[in-house]
């Protein structure tokens, strides 16, 4: 972002600032907002009464003193606000979207101190490597700041200096946050099903990898192999000469900002074709690179006098695991079936959420949203939207999403809104649909087979996995009648009836089990037999045939209670 020398001198970037100045400062603003959040949850501190409004209205005026409060204690803990808002497990939704506007307001630091940080890293005078230094810098941000210069070989570079006392103020921070973390795990209240002290190893690893130059000099490195065969995705080559852990050159790719709509329709520029290069070099960078850019927001993208979509600022980078057509399949079969359980198991092997403890509330919240939610296309819906749901739903349970689950809805969200403002019929949902369509079609690079393998496969996973219903059926009773006779569920009925009653509907659960195994098996035999593959096919007929034989056997079964 533009250098702003107008900012307040702040107390941490004095270069007297002492580590117990530091604790006070920390702990106010956690302790005041710890009381705030006492008060609030009091109907005594609502005037004329507690009502939904007015605690809506309360919870957002905290979370922009949250916000606020966290820009004024700098560097750190303006990430640590960034990383938080992707924590709607442990903060409302109000205050999750206002520390996720956190943006590095944060005064430039003088150039003679970042040429003596440059000198000090390469072991050269400034002079000697750049014909040019640009003594202004073009932006500051709060872990560094970015200076023009130029190559005695004529060549423009930007030049990112760290932060003079960045790890310094790191290790004092990271220090506190720790004893924080600490007391808030063994707080009787909050550290009920919240592994504070994981959160902020997160925290913390996440801050020294964005604060290592050389790391985000690889990232980009990498971002740029994946879209070299893209001629549309323009990534800044990397100056390897110039790199330290504090220092990066990087080659200069001026641009307009995306977010400057007035500039690109003066240029002549289609607004539309923007969005939808934007979304679908997110779609490439999810489901085929496994790699992508955490932080698109419109001061990290720009646009080229020929349309081509520029990607600045690699400090933040996400990765994902392989995500293959045989989940996206899970995942799309439990979504339409409404099945929460299935929902949920397939979330979990994706990497999109980790449950701690009882599954039951998770449960109920995605039954819910599958009955109340789902009614209209995934395409009509907007990921904002989705995000919200899911965040609602995360809020104080015991199960959290994955920081990379949360990079990757934030991140489509911010495109999802840049693309809105160059195009205000754009939806992200139908740019990605096709990727996905071509995903369960073809595989991506790491595998290999037709859909009709992973469509029996899965098949084949749910009639195990309605097999293994049926084994367990009887055992599910017997523990039914078990609360029945400890008195944990009460019922009233004639106890002549009751156990005559819970056979028959058990063996007619068991025999509709076996109806569809056997129904499924004929089904597939069929198929495989009409596409050539006799051997399988005979497998699946005599499987069918099994299945078919024990429901005729266990159909005389049922009629016999009847005749007693």
């Amino acid at each position: 972002m533009p250098a702003l020398s107008s900012e307040p001198n702040y107390r941490w970037s004095r270069d007297n600032y002492s580590e117990f100045a530091r604790t006070i400062d920390i702990w106010r603003v956690v302790l005041t907002f710890s009381w705030m959040i006492w008060i609030d949850g009091k109907q005594w501190s609502y005037i004329g009464g507690k009502t939904d409004i007015k605690v809506k209205k309360r919870t957002r005026q905290r979370a922009i003193w949250l916000r606020e409060s966290m820009l004024q204690l700098g560097p750190t803990f303006i990430k640590v606000g960034q990383l938080l808002s992707t924590r709607a497990d442990i903060l409302p939704t109000e205050s999750v979207e206002e520390l996720s506007k956190l943006q590095d307001k944060v005064p430039a630091f003088t150039a003679e101190r970042a040429r003596q940080i440059i000198e000090s890293d390469l072991g050269k005078s400034v002079d000697q490597m750049f014909s040019h230094f640009e003594p202004i810098p073009l932006a500051a941000a709060s872990l560094g700041q970015v200076h023009k210069a130029q190559l005695p070989t004529g060549e423009e570079i930007v030049v990112k200096v760290q932060r003079p006392g960045l790890l310094k103020l790191f290790a004092i921070d990271l220090g506190i946050l720790k004893k924080i973390a600490q007391y808030f795990q063994n707080h009787p209240k909050h550290g009920r099903g919240r592994d504070w002290v994981g959160i902020y190893e997160e925290c913390r690893k996440i801050l020294y990898e964005e604060a290592d130059y050389l790391n985000e000099g690889r990232n980009a490195d990498a971002f740029r192999r994946n879209f070299r065969n893209d001629r549309r995705i323009i990534v800044p080559r990397v100056y390897w000469r110039y790199a330290s852990r504090r220092v990066l050159a990087l080659e200069y790719l001026p641009g307009i900002k995306v977010s400057n709509y007035d500039a690109l329709e003066a240029s002549g520029l289609d607004r539309k074709a923007i969005a939808r290069i934007g979304a679908e070099a997110y779609m490439e960078q999810l489901l085929n690179h496994g790699f992508f850019h955490a932080d698109p927001h419109p001061g990290n993208l720009a646009v080229t006098g020929k349309g081509e979509l520029i990607f600045y600022d690699f400090g933040m980078m996400g990765r994902i695991q392989s995500i293959t057509r045989e989940k996206l399949l899970r995942t799309f079969f439990a979504i339409a079936q409404k099945d929460a359980e299935a929902v949920i198991n397939s979330l979990i092997e994706l990497g999109a959420l980790e449950v701690k403890g009882d599954t039951g509330p998770i449960r109920r919240s995605v039954q819910y949203m599958l009955d109340n939610f789902m009614g209209q296309p995934m395409e009509k819906r907007s990921v904002a939207a989705i995000s919200d749901d899911l965040y609602d739903i995360a809020y104080d349970q015991p199960f959290r999403f994955p920081a990379t689950f949360t990079f990757v809805l934030r991140a489509i969200s911010t495109l999802e809104g840049l693309g809105k403002g160059l195009d205000p019929n754009f939806n992200f949902m139908e740019v990605a649909q096709p990727y996905a369509t071509n995903l369960m079609q073809n595989g991506n690079s790491q595998e290999s087979g037709s859909l009709s393998t992973a469509f029996f496969g899965e098949i084949g996973r749910q009639a195990a996995q309605v097999s293994n219903t049926a084994i367990a059926l009887p055992r599910r009773i017997d523990d039914t009648l078990a609360k029945l006779d400890r008195g944990d569920i009460r019922v009233r009925v004639k106890s002549q009836e009751t156990d005559r009653l819970l056979r028959r509907v058990s063996n007619v659960g068991i025999g509709m089990i076996y109806a569809l195994l056997g129904a499924n098996f004929w089904i597939c035999a069929t198929l495989l037999f009409v596409n050539g593959a006799q051997i399988p096919a005979i497998m699946a007929a005599i499987a069918a045939a099994i299945f078919t034989l024990v429901l005729l056997r266990l159909l005389t079964k049922i009629d016999r209670p009847e005749r007693q």
